[in-house]
């Protein structure tokens, strides 16, 4: 990638289960040339969503930016790769 950044796929099959109902363990990340990561996809640790109007949910798929952690709706494997590289394409023009 340009400027130092590079990209980290770690993909898993694994048993469906309640915090992983799809049946992929996944973490996509880019990371800048400090190796620092500055965007990821996965569903690593469980995390409580806390939006202003509505019930607390507790979610498995998530995306980091930066410090930020928001919910992701997991829809396909293909339609996480092409959120993942649309994120990465924007942040790529903002940064």
């Amino acid at each position: 990638m340009d400027n130092g950044y590079w990209v980290k796929f770690e993909v898993y099959q694994v048993e469906p289960s309640i915090a992983i109902p799809h049946g992929i363990r996944y973490s996509l990340t880019l990371h800048d040339k400090s190796n620092r990561r500055v965007i990821g996809y996965d569903n690593a640790h469980s995390f409580k969503s806390f939006k202003k109007y509505g019930a607390k949910k507790e979610s498995y798929d998530h995306i980091h930016k930066q410090m930020d952690i928001v919910a992701y709706e997991f829809e396909s494997a293909s339609q996480l790769l092409e959120d993942f590289w649309k994120s990465v394409e924007h942040y790529m023009e903002n940064n």
